[in-house]
């Protein structure tokens, strides 16, 4: 069942695996809300969203942080073994000849803009580390980032990237390890691939 924790005006919900269909249609949602700002510029289609969140809730390990403000989903954050991960993601980490089985990998943070800056990133990061040590046999952490020129057109005056976030939580990127993802941007006909960068944060020495 889900373990809801109050902090602040949001609560917290872990949900593991199948324990996140029932929220899927507002998850989706919140995705392509989120996703249209830069740097992902997301033209999302809701079909696809569910899809995805349903096949992602049925990998093994998986997990998604919900914040709610009361009944309301205003933030996700999911995670899920590396090797449950489609191969555009997983190949570049078998190609440089790491152990998929014993990467763990963080997938996307959404949440409202309202909501920013009261502690649910830390929140997303803690509780999904705190899920692949449970799970045991995890030696890293993984996720990646899109890579947007400085001078894209559609960068707001005021973005920060959040490199310096990361950074605290333990993370590095990783030189060289790169993957693309397609999507459809805002303003394009058709999907295209985008470059993301990968970074990574170590809980154990590779080999121990």
């Amino acid at each position: 069942m889900p373990h809801p924790m109050s902090k602040d005006r949001l609560t917290y919900m872990t949900l593991l695996g199948r324990e996140a269909l029932p929220w899927i249609p507002a998850l989706a949602g919140l995705r392509i809300r989120v996703f249209r700002d830069f740097p992902y510029l997301y033209d999302g289609d809701p079909d696809y969203e569910e899809d995805y969140l349903r096949t992602f809730a049925g990998a093994p390990g998986s997990i998604l942080v919900a914040a709610l403000d009361g009944e309301q989903v205003v933030g996700a954050s999911t995670g899920m073994p590396l090797a449950q991960e489609t191969e555009n993601i997983r190949g570049p980490w078998a190609a440089m000849g790491a152990d998929v089985s014993r990467i763990f990998y963080y997938g996307e943070s959404v949440l409202l803009k309202p909501y920013r800056g009261q502690g649910a990133g830390l929140e997303f990061f803690r509780r999904r580390e705190a899920h692949a040590r449970r799970l045991d046999g995890f030696e890293r952490l993984c996720f990646c980032a899109v890579l947007r020129p400085s001078d894209h057109p559609l960068r707001p005056a005021d973005y920060v990237p959040l490199d310096g976030f990361w950074r605290k939580r333990g993370f590095r990127p990783v030189e060289g390890l790169t993957c693309r993802i397609p999507w459809k941007d805002l303003g394009e006909r058709e999907e295209t691939p985008k470059p993301l960068q990968f970074w990574q944060k170590f809980l154990k020495e590779p080999g121990a």
